[in-house]
């Protein structure tokens, strides 16, 4: 009688130090993709050291601090701000606008207001102190 012993070759993988090399690449992967582009968006940061004076024939946008919007001392909707600044600016052939808002305000307030010069295709000049 003939007792046939199981011999077949059965093939392994070692996994026990895959997963070491595994998390290495993945912490090499992760400080390289950090150094690589720490800055994606590259901005100008305005600075108030000194200003620049412009001529008197511009078109002035003040915003209070309660949202109450003036175009040269005019007070303003804000729903009728964008055809005001239209008119404004079509009479006087100038696309200067110089936008004087509070520290105070919102960065949403200035970006309302840009989006408004985007769509007019309007050139803003932000009003600082020295």
């Amino acid at each position: 009688m003939g007792i046939k012993r199981n011999k077949r070759f059965h093939p392994e993988i070692p996994t026990s130090s895959l997963s070491d090399i595994m998390f290495f690449l993945f912490l090499f992967f992760l400080i390289i993709s950090t150094l690589a582009n720490p800055n994606v968006i590259k901005l100008t940061l305005p600075k108030a050291k000194s200003n620049e004076t412009t001529n008197k024939d511009h078109i002035t946008l003040s915003v209070t601090e309660n949202k109450q919007y003036f175009v040269n001392q005019e007070e303003i909707p804000f729903d009728q701000l964008e055809s005001t600044l239209a008119q404004r600016t079509s009479a006087a052939n100038d696309k200067v606008v110089v936008v004087r808002v509070p520290a105070d305000n919102k960065v949403q307030d200035l970006v309302d207001i840009m989006q408004i010069g985007v769509k007019l295709k309007l050139n803003f000049v932000i009003a600082t102190s020295k």
